[in-house]
């Protein structure tokens, strides 16, 4: 392989960070919840839309350093979306074939989103199928898998080196609770939650680390039991978030606590943050909004004051055939009103 080419390659990803700027950091507050302060960190900004953008360019450096990613040779990933979006982008900068393997319920947008960067969807119906047909489509194409789910992990500075916590802190670093009571995030391939988990420990933080799992995922249940033969019968619902699957790179023993939230909790949390920030969240967030809010209940009765931070992970405009139409909602999800209601 080609030195000049890894450097070239390693060079155009550095520069394309530099052109970056950091994600914001939204405060809010509810009149309900005197005393405890509410941050978003919006990775909504990403050039790609979402937090996958992180990963993404971590996972492109590992692979360059590693000597697995290749001039000119195709580079595979099984994703449900955000994750493939922003490798496309990643693979068109460095001029690279990339294909999707992804569910066929992925939403339409997302699809879009590969292709607008160039990349390619290869469409599986069961969800768990999405790892062996892309180990196949790496065989048969001579590319890389790049496998997500099992490097995640170990692709980031979980120390520093401005990844996603290190960027939280310092932007808390002059507010009223600068050291947050909790952090609160879904998991996906555990990446972000192991960089997370690792960096509070480091840096001696007393910040908790809540895990909110949607339904069907087997993370909640794999946390309280350590089984890593658990399965579910199908995929999480909320995209970017829950696996069918233990996967690699998920670390149980850095989270402090794993709330299950049922997906209609996440749905109404989504359309109660929409209306709070006066725009459009996905549902993923709408997740890290419920837990965000049951962390402040509980804050509440113990009379405690402080921080809640949690991650905006990407826009609701990508989900307008799904989460944001009712009736999708109503066939998929079922009633919201109750979990509104706790909401209100």
């Amino acid at each position: 392989m080609s030195r000049e080419w890894v450097n070239y390659a390693i060079n155009e990803i550095n520069a394309d960070f530099q052109r970056s700027a950091d994600t914001h950091l939204i405060r809010f507050s509810l009149p309900t919840f005197p005393g405890i302060g509410f941050y978003l960190k919006d990775e909504s900004t990403h050039p790609t839309g979402s937090l996958k953008h992180r990963l993404a360019r971590s996972l492109f450096l590992y692979g360059l350093c590693n000597g697995w990613i290749k001039q000119g040779k195709p580079v595979i990933e099984a994703s449900s979306g955000s994750t493939a979006v922003s490798e496309a982008y990643f693979a068109r900068l460095l001029g690279l074939p990339f294909i999707a393997v992804m569910p066929a319920s992925t939403a339409r947008r997302k699809v879009e989103q590969i292709t607008f960067y160039g990349g390619k969807c290869h469409f599986v119906q069961d969800p768990c199928a999405i790892y062996d047909e892309s180990e196949r489509l790496a065989r048969d194409l001579d590319g890389h898998f790049m496998d997500q789910f099992t490097y995640a992990e170990r692709a980031t500075d979980w120390r520093g080196n401005n990844n996603i916590a290190d960027s939280i802190f310092r932007q808390m670093a002059s507010e009223p609770f600068p050291v947050p009571d909790t952090l609160v995030m879904g998991a996906g391939t555990g990446g972000t939650s192991a960089t997370i988990g690792r960096y509070l420990r480091y840096q001696g933080h007393a910040t908790r680390l809540l895990l909110v799992d949607p339904e069907h995922s087997v993370f909640h249940d794999y946390w309280h039991t350590r089984d890593a033969a658990l399965r579910s019968a199908r995929g999480s619902g909320i995209e970017g978030i829950g696996r069918p699957r233990v996967e690699p790179s998920f670390i149980p023993d850095v989270i402090d606590e794993v709330m299950r939230v049922p997906d209609a909790a996440s749905a109404a949390a989504m359309h109660s943050l929409t209306q709070i920030l006066g725009r459009k969240v996905g549902p993923s967030t709408g997740t890290n909004f419920w837990g965000a809010v049951r962390t402040a209940q509980r804050m509440r009765q113990q009379n405690r004051k402080g921080a809640i931070v949690t991650l905006l992970c990407d826009s609701g405009e990508r989900y307008p055939d799904t989460w944001y139409d009712a009736g999708w909602v109503a066939e998929r999800v079922g009633d919201l009103s109750p979990w509104t209601e706790q909401l209100r």
